[in-house]
């Protein structure tokens, strides 16, 4: 396949209700829309970088420059037969992995389109539908977070994560424990502790989580290892792990006993991959992080998701999470199991409405 054109949208979208963690509250969420052009197929793919570099250095911003002024000029018109192609097109960029994931879906989009197969076929994932959970932000005061744990409980939702920060913490989630005693409940820090902090949460251990998700520093392996010898609960690494590397030395030094992967973090889909063969061989348990995606990104992670080894239902959650409105015509709802289909249409199994879309953008611009 050849890329001819690719248009970019700057997107910006009101979520339903401001989501709060450890290193800022969000209530308008930018990312980017990429829609490219391939011998007559249009493919689609979402960079998820935010306005603000909280989780990440990556912004909307430096994600626009990059993909348009390093990104795609190199791949328009190459001979791209694969993810590794392309992989191999853009690897003398340092960094910026959530745009050069952006660009890599569109890839996958374009070739199941091409050859009548489904994300979830080309990944080797199986089965309909996936278990997931929902995420919830810091809220004003323990009675309003057990309300609204209450209210995605009662929408279906059969597990719950919990952003927590230093003085929000253990009381917040062993209110919600005693509230709801056989919840599946884990914790969310997002970096905000560090070694001389981190003893604030060790009650944190006779809760009865299914994990405590990056605790220390985004960029660390090594305290993460002290930590978890001070945990029985697992100690999971979102930030920390950027690549199939820096999850081969986490699993080496016991640094962790669970793995997000969040495709845009590591860097696209066949990113991903990498890392979920190396910890399925390694029978560590991964689990399918969220970003606030609209539509596109959902879909994407609906399918990683539905690969072996995807232990833990993911942060996905379904449209009406975050989104009055999305950009794709398809919503995904709920099932009374607490899954969501996976899309079994041709590469990411979605369409653009294009009003939507159009009310969103905030600037395009086409690189051919």
């Amino acid at each position: 396949m050849k890329i001819s054109q690719v248009n970019l949208y700057h997107l910006r979208m009101l979520l339903q209700a401001a989501f709060k963690t450890s290193f800022g509250s969000t209530l308008e969420r930018e990312c980017i829309l990429l829609e490219a052009r391939s011998e007559g197929l249009v493919g689609y793919g979402e960079c998820v970088a935010d306005r603000d570099p909280g989780y990440s250095y990556e912004t909307s911003q430096t994600a626009w420059h990059v993909l348009k002024d390093f990104l795609i000029p190199v791949i328009l018109n190459a001979d791209l037969k694969s993810a590794q192609d392309l992989q191999d097109e853009i690897k003398h960029v340092r960094g910026h992995p959530m745009a050069k994931a952006g660009l890599e879906m569109v890839v996958w989009d374009i070739l199941g389109k091409r050859d009548g197969q489904s994300l979830q076929n080309l990944l080797g994932g199986d089965g309909k539908a996936v278990q997931v959970g929902v995420s919830v932000g810091i809220q004003k005061d323990q009675k309003t977070l057990i309300e609204v744990v209450d209210s995605y409980l009662q929408k279906g939702y059969g597990r719950v994560k919990l952003k927590i920060m230093p003085g929000r913490d253990v009381v917040d989630v062993s209110a919600v424990r005693q509230a709801f005693p056989e919840l599946r409940l884990q914790v969310d820090a997002n970096s905000a502790y560090d070694l001389d902090s981190a003893p604030a949460i060790y009650p944190l251990d006779d809760l009865d989580l299914l994990m405590i998700e990056q605790p220390l520093a985004e960029d660390d392996l090594w305290d993460h290892r002290q930590l978890q010898t001070r945990f029985t609960t697992p100690i999971c690494l979102d930030e920390s792990i950027e690549s199939d590397r820096h999850a081969r030395q986490a699993l080496e030094m016991d640094a962790c006993r669970v793995v997000n992967i969040k495709s845009g973090r590591v860097g696209g889909l066949s990113q991903g991959m990498a890392i979920h063969k190396l910890c399925f061989s390694a029978g560590v348990p991964v689990w399918c992080g969220g970003m606030l995606e609209t539509g596109v990104g959902r879909a994407a992670n609906l399918a990683l998701a539905s690969l072996p080894g995807f232990v833990y239902p993911g942060d996905i959650s379904a449209t009406d999470r975050y989104y009055a409105e999305d950009i794709t015509n398809e919503r995904f709802h709920l099932n009374p199991d607490s899954s969501i289909d996976v899309p079994d249409k041709p590469g990411l199994g979605i369409s653009i409405d294009t009003q939507a879309l159009q009310k969103f953008t905030i600037e395009k611009i086409t690189v051919e």
